[in-house]
Formats: C-alpha cells, structure tokens, sequence
C-alpha cells in the first residue's frame, strides 16, 4: 500500500572510519510533487549532517559509537509483521469508548474511526491514504517542517517516514472521545521510520494518545527515528498523551516540536518503559500570547537502558506560562539523562516557567544526570527550575516495617508514591494502570 520504492547498497567500511553510516540509497517516487519535494530535501538534510557524537553538548552523555548503523536495513513490504498486535492493545488506554484507532506496522495499517468523529470533519488518517485523497492538506502540514534546521533523525525521518498519521480538527470543533493510534515494529535489524503530524485550527480541542511500542525480544538491533509535529491554533486545546514501549532490542530517536498560539493551551504527558538508547528531543513553544504548555513525563528504566530526555520550553511571547515535571526511576546498570532549558525571548514579558526532574536511584550501579537551565532575555518573568537525584529514604522503609509491612513491599509503595504527583497528572486510569503496572514489574524484577 505504499508508493515508496529503495535501492539498498551495500559498502565496505572506509579505513580509519569513526561511525558508520546507514548503507541505503532512497529513489523517491511519490506522485505528489510537493511530497516528492520534501522528501528529497530531508534526505539531503540527512546526508548532510555527521552521525552526533559526544563533542556535542546535547550528546555529551549519549555515546552512540558502539551502533554499527550501518548494519539496519529496510523491511520489505513482503515480510510479515503480522505477528498481530498484542491483546493489550486491544483495550483502549484513553477510556471505555475512543473516537478512533489507528494501528500501524511498517507496511500495513488497520483505521476505525467513529462515524461521529467523520461528520465533524476531524481528519484521523494515515499519511499514504491522505497523499491522494487530500494532498492539499498534507501541504499545508509539511510546510510547516523546515528541514534546515532539523537534526540528522528527524531528517531520517522526514525522508524514510512510510508510516504516518495526521490528526487534523477543523475551526470550533471539540470531540470528547479520546483518539489513539499505536506503532507496532517488529523484526530485527530494521529501521523504522514513523511521521506524526497534529493540527488544531482556531476554538478546537480534542484528547490523542499515541503509543510506540515493539516485542521484548532480539539480539540485533533495531532502529526507529520519528518526527511529531503538532501545532495548537488560537483558543484551542490538545491533551496528548505518548507512550514509549519498545523492547530491548530498539535505539530509538525521537524528535518532537509542539507549538502553541494565542490563547491556547496543551496539557502532555509522555512515559518512557522501554527500548535500549533513547534520545528524545522535545520542543515546547508558546509562539502566542497567553499560550499555556504543560508537559508531565515518567520514566523507569532497568538492565542496561539508556534514556536522553531533552527538553525545550520557549517563550516567545507575553503572558505565556509553562509547566514542566519529569519523574524517574533506575535499576540495575541503567542510566537516565535529562536536559531542561527554559528560553525567554525579549518579546515575553510576563512568562511563567516552571521545570523540575526528580529521580530515583534503585540500585548502587545505576546512574541518573539532571542538567536544568534557564536562558531569559527579558526582566518582568517569573522562571524557576529544580533538580533532585535520590534513593529510597530508609526512614521511610523503617516506619513501614516496624508497622509489620515486608520490606518488599514497603520499598515499592515509596516507588508509587514518588510517582504519584504525575499519575494524577495523567487523564486516563488505562494509561495509570499501564504505568503502575511497569512499576510492579521493574520492582519485582530488582527484587530478583
């Protein structure tokens, strides 16, 4: 079902070469210029951009020398990923009814969408349908990425992105029912590309939960690198919810840029369980005056996962307020990294920004770095940040256990407690379950 064709080339590595790179050739040939255009300009984006290293600050404490990328290859529409979607999927997350599922694999996709939602208006559809049946959409969405300023992932993704979603809703139009899409990627040795695209005109608001998720099972790696775009018009309001579940076998890099205007506001909550390596870039921009950002994230990492959380709140305009609170937890020999900077331009007077990352250290090898930063160009704001990285307070365990409570027990209830304060945070008791779920797995596991 798609129109993209490759030509892979395989190449020796060049002596005294540092990193490999991905050893394919992409030929385009989407029947939409204006599709065929970007495309072409993301893939040279790409090409034109090193593979990051550690000499960069953002990737100072991500090492990404030891991925042969050269190794990932492309999945073919033959093979079969049907290795159908988990039964836990077949729950909503987002309530006891949605508005409409989407379900993706790297070469097929499986749409239901409420007749309610489609008399609306509110386009939920995969980007290869809509190439076709609406391209003057698709447009209007993909001139909104400029590729020149990108880095080298979401360029990949733009490129090679075969599977992708546009959540479009119309002006004044507010659905109640939550909408959810899931990635499906299975395989080893693949690279995944994803594209995920959300507009809300002017006076609208909707609720949409995407999760990306894979088995937990492999011994080669695999590679996914998505880029989200989402932009919240004047007036309007998203609550998006994104959950990462990957398994071991996935590096995954994740660019996302969320842009609100006048008077609008988004409410984001993201959940990290899985994958190998993370890097995950996330832009929140007020670009309107009064504008409101909210972001919630969760993360509980385990073995020896990696997770890079970066994370940009703008103000570029006044009266704009944002509001930031990461949680985590680490185990074993893993190691989480989370990079805050609240920026301030000097046209956003009156902005409000708040950030904070608390984590907590479950084990003696596992290693949490908390790095928050404020850059403020304007005098009349009001800007705090915090960080903390802890372990379990053993008064705490002593008063639980001289109650009779196990120890066991009474370490994981801290474990809950610490993440309370997002839980509520998170609209969806599917989702809190998802969560609180993961918490009692990755606690059994360390008790094991």
């Amino acid at each position: 079902m798609t129109e993209n064709s490759f030509i892979i080339h395989r190449k020796s590595r060049a002596s005294g070469e540092v990193q490999s790179d991905l050893n394919i050739t992409p030929v385009f040939t989407d029947t939409n210029p204006f599709v065929q255009q970007y495309r072409q300009k993301a893939w040279r984006r790409y090409l034109s951009l090193s593979i990051p290293d550690s000499s960069q600050e953002h990737w100072r404490r991500t090492n990404l020398r030891g991925i042969d990328f050269s190794t990932f290859k492309l999945a073919e529409p033959t093979e079969n990923f049907q290795e159908q979607f988990p039964r836990i999927f077949d729950a909503p997350v987002a309530g006891k009814e949605n508005g409409g599922t989407i379900l993706l694999s790297p070469f097929d996709a499986k749409k239901n969408v409420a007749p309610q939602v489609q008399k609306k208006g509110i386009i939920f559809e995969t980007l290869d349908s809509l190439k076709v049946t609406q391209p003057q959409i698709i447009e209007k969405v993909l001139s909104r990425i400029d590729h020149d300023k990108t880095a080298k992932f979401s360029a990949l993704a733009g490129a090679l992105g075969l599977q992708g979603i546009l959540l479009y809703v119309p002006k004044n139009v507010r659905l109640e029912l939550p909408l959810q899409s899931i990635f499906w990627a299975a395989g080893e040795g693949l690279l995944h590309s994803l594209q995920l695209f959300v507009y809300l005109e002017e006076g609208s608001s909707v609720t949409y939960v995407h999760e990306s998720s894979s088995p937990n099972a492999g011994s080669s790696l695999s590679l996914h690198a998505a880029l989200i775009d989402v932009y919240v018009g004047p007036d309007a309001h998203l609550n998006l919810v994104e959950l990462q579940s990957w398994g071991e076998n996935i590096v995954n890099f994740t660019s996302e840029n969320v842009q609100v205007d006048r008077g609008g506001s988004v409410d984001w909550v993201f959940g990290a369980l899985g994958s190998r390596l993370t890097k995950n870039v996330s832009n929140l921009s007020m670009i309107g005056a009064g504008a409101t950002g909210k972001m919630s994230g969760f993360y509980f990492t385990d073995h020896v996962q990696h997770l890079d959380h970066d994370t940009q709140q703008n103000h570029l305009a006044p009266n704009t307020t944002s509001d930031l609170l990461f949680k985590g937890a680490l185990t074993d020999n893993s190691r989480s990294v989370w990079q805050g900077m609240i920026y301030v331009s000097p046209e956003a007077n009156k902005a409000d920004g708040y950030q904070a990352n608390r984590n907590l250290v479950l084990s003696k090898n596992a290693r949490a770095d908390s790095i928050p930063g404020l850059e403020i160009l304007t005098d009349d704001v009001r800007c705090t940040h915090g960080a903390t990285v802890g372990k379990i307070d053993e008064d705490q365990v002593f008063y639980l256990t001289s109650r009779g409570m196990p120890r066991d027990d009474a370490e994981r209830l801290i474990v809950e407690g610490f993440f309370e304060p997002i839980m509520q945070r998170i609209p969806f008791e599917g989702v809190r379950k998802r969560f609180q779920n993961a918490i009692k797995e990755k606690m059994e596991h360390t008790r094991n």
